[in-house]
This record gives C-alpha cells, sequence and structure tokens, in this order.
C-alpha cells in the first residue's frame, strides 16, 4: 500500500508542472453515520478520491488510533491521544462500516482541476509516516476538522469564510449531549468531565467538527462566479443506510431522569436503613461523600494536570467538590459538614443563572439530593455522637 501512494505522489508531483489533473479524477466527501461503540457515537467522514486513469480509487480517513501506542493510556488521560490519518482501498474502507451497520452517506464535489489536484496531493502527503500522526482534539482537531480543513485549502478557503461569521445554533455541549442521549452513564459522564468551555457560542465551522454538519453545510454551498449559480455537490447518494436509530436533532431534557434516579436511591438508603440494618444509610453516605470527592480531584487534575481543554473551568466542581474528603474529618462531620454542602449545593443552583453559563442541570438533578442527604446523615450521627440531639442548627 506505502508503494503504491508513493508511486501516485510521484505522479501527481509530474501533473503539478503541467498544472493539469485528468478529468476522470472524482472527489467524493464521504460521511459515516453514528455506530454503536462508545467512540463511534458522534460519527465519522473521510474523502474518497476515484481516478480510472492512475489506478486511484482510495479513502483517505483521519480517524485512526491505536490502542497498542506507546503510553497509550497515559496519553489519554493526559489529553494527548496521538491520532493518524491513512488511505485504503474504497472496498476495503466502505466494507468495515457496512459490516459495523453504520450508514454511507457519499457527496460528488464540484471541484476544478486545479482544486482537485491541490486536494489530492495534500491527501497523499498527509498519510505519509513522517505526516500522518497529529495531537487529536475532540472539538478542535478531530477527523472532521482534519476533512473539513482539507476541503477548504482545495476551495481556496471558501468553506471558511462561507461558515465562520455565521453563528450556530447549537453548542458543543448541545450536539454532545444530543449525540450521546441513548448512553446513560457516557452521557452523564461527558456531562461531568466538560467545563464551561463547551457551553460558549461557536460558529457553523466550528461546529463542523460533526461530521453530519459538514456534510450539511457543503451541501449548501453554491459558486457564484460563473454566470449561473452552481452548487458544489454534483451527486449526494447513500452507499448504504443502517438500521440503527438517528440521533435526535437537538438535545433533550435528561435532567428529570437523573433526579428520578438520584430521589430513589436516596429513599431506598433510608428504607434499607430503617427496616433492614441500622446503621447502613451512614456507612453509604460517608462512602458516597468520599467517592464525590475523589470525583472531584479527578475534575481538578482533567482542568488543570492535561490538555483537555474541554475540561477546563467545570462549575460541577461545586457539586463533585474535593472540599468534602476534609469535611469528612471527624472533627468537621457536624455542622461544618452540613452548612459546606448546603453552601455549595445554592450556589451551584444559582451559578445555572450567572456566567459562564455552563449547563450543569443533569449534574445537579444527579448528585445533589444524594449530597444533601447524606451530609444530614452524617452530621445526625456525629452530633448524637457528641450529645447534641437533633439536627445540627
Amino acid at each position: 500500500m506505502l508503494a503504491v501512494l508513493l508511486l501516485l505522489v510521484g505522479s501527481f508531483n509530474v501533473l503539478a508542472a503541467d498544472q493539469a489533473v485528468p478529468v476522470e479524477t472524482e472527489i467524493w466527501l464521504v460521511s459515516y453515520g453514528p455506530g454503536e461503540i462508545y467512540w463511534q457515537r458522534f460519527g465519522h467522514n473521510a474523502i474518497w478520491v476515484r481516478d480510472t486513469q492512475l489506478g486511484l480509487d482510495h479513502v483517505f480517513n483521519f480517524g485512526f488510533f491505536d490502542f497498542a501506542q506507546e503510553d497509550f493510556l497515559l496519553r489519554f488521560l493526559q489529553g494527548r491521544m496521538l491520532y493518524f490519518s491513512a488511505a485504503r482501498p474504497a472496498r476495503e474502507e466502505f466494507a468495515a462500516y457496512i459490516n459495523e451497520n453504520r450508514s454511507i452517506r457519499a457527496q460528488h464535489l464540484d471541484l476544478s482541476p486545479q482544486q482537485k489536484l491541490s486536494l489530492v496531493e495534500y491527501l497523499l502527503e498527509e498519510v505519509q509516516p513522517e505526516n500522518r500522526d497529529y495531537l487529536y482534539d475532540y472539538y478542535e482537531n478531530n477527523c472532521s476538522t482534519r476533512v473539513r480543513d482539507a476541503l477548504d485549502l482545495a476551495l481556496d478557503g471558501l468553506l471558511q469564510e462561507e461558515f465562520e461569521p455565521v453563528r450556530a445554533e447549537q453548542s458543543w455541549r448541545d450536539h454532545t449531549r444530543r449525540l450521546t442521549a441513548g448512553d446513560f452513564w457516557l452521557y452523564l459522564g461527558l456531562e461531568a468531565g466538560l467545563g464551561s468551555k463547551v457551553d460558549q457560542p461557536v460558529s457553523r465551522w466550528d461546529e463542523m467538527f460533526i461530521p453530519e454538519k459538514l456534510a450539511e453545510y457543503v451541501s449548501a454551498i453554491r459558486f457564484t462566479g460563473d454566470r449561473q449559480a452552481r452548487p458544489l455537490v454534483l451527486e449526494d447518494v447513500m452507499l448504504y443506510e443502517s438500521s440503527l436509530p438517528l440521533p435526535p436533532a437537538a438535545p433533550l431534557a435528561w435532567w428529570p431522569r437523573y433526579l428520578l434516579f438520584s430521589l430513589g436511591l436516596v429513599a431506598l438508603v433510608w428504607l434499607g436503613d430503617r427496616y433492614v440494618r441500622r446503621g447502613v444509610g451512614r456507612k453509604l453516605s460517608v462512602a458516597w461523600l468520599a467517592l464525590s470527592g475523589f470525583a472531584g480531584l479527578c475534575l481538578l487534575f482533567l482542568g488543570f494536570g492535561t490538555d483537555h481543554a474541554a475540561a477546563g473551568n467545570n462549575l460541577n466542581l461545586l457539586v463533585l467538590n474535593p472540599l468534602w474528603l476534609l469535611l469528612l474529618l471527624p472533627r468537621w462531620q457536624g455542622r461544618m459538614l452540613l452548612a459546606g454542602v448546603v453552601f455549595f449545593a445554592v450556589l451551584a443552583a444559582l451559578m445555572v443563572l450567572l456566567p459562564p453559563r455552563q449547563y450543569t442541570l443533569d449534574i445537579l438533578a444527579a448528585f445533589l439530593p444524594l449530597n444533601l442527604a447524606s451530609a444530614l446523615v452524617v452530621s445526625r450521627y456525629r452530633s448524637r455522637q457528641a450529645g447534641r440531639p437533633g439536627v445540627p442548627a
């Protein structure tokens, strides 16, 4: 495969000298639908190049990663994941996605010979061993933004010129929420770990980190330099229709299910403490606050100790708070613990209405009842141990 691509690089360099490219060269934007595995939730895309004269029928894909890469887990935790680009025969590429039951949409682009030449040369260079690796970022440097940038290069900056000035209707968090809505724990984990950066307004250019948005906006482009405006997309076909359900077009209000889950858990623990085994409620309350505090330490690490830019400035630290670990020390388990948890609960609720306007409703619904109930149980127990009956003031 590498030898073939190197030969093609040479062929296109010869063509560059003549400023020409065969008419038979076709450029297709290929968009793959979401899959069932968690890293497939956002969909995927690639660029398909077909040329009958040169025998080129390959898909250039920027979305490969290797679990066996050196220090994979450490890189993942640090936000320094290495992804790489590669080209593989179209038949092999499409078969892999059909096998995963993922839809395949192909859009034939109306590019000039010089634009095709520029794009193909760029793609062939990008899959060379010395160029193929890149530092992955979920929102700003992913497989779709790489495809976007390649097309924008071929279009002489037309994509960015058209869409960067236009504000997107949904933020990065909105897209994250809607595309992970079907996975209870993945959704909740991302909601906890993502900070306020992903709630800020973005442009349609930024929104193209989602493959389906890139396909949508490419379809909207019209060339206006000719006598009559013509579309960029010559053909738009579905090569394979998946049987998987489509994700919702907008984020759903899932906070009620988390609130019910949390309140139900509180009720279950209370019943167990009252009718099954006295003292189990206190032990579970201490365990929850310790776990919540540890989760807060993880959020601090993500925000300040890694390159995960999307995890910074995270208001969820008001709920998953590292201070719980300090307040669980015996000397603080009375009035101070309850007062601290109530104070941060009120502050977290107020921050919903104040800048930086991070969406936190799901986290508040899932964890505030657990925090308050746990603090109340532990504080009452410590008060009784100290000879002060009743709920501390």
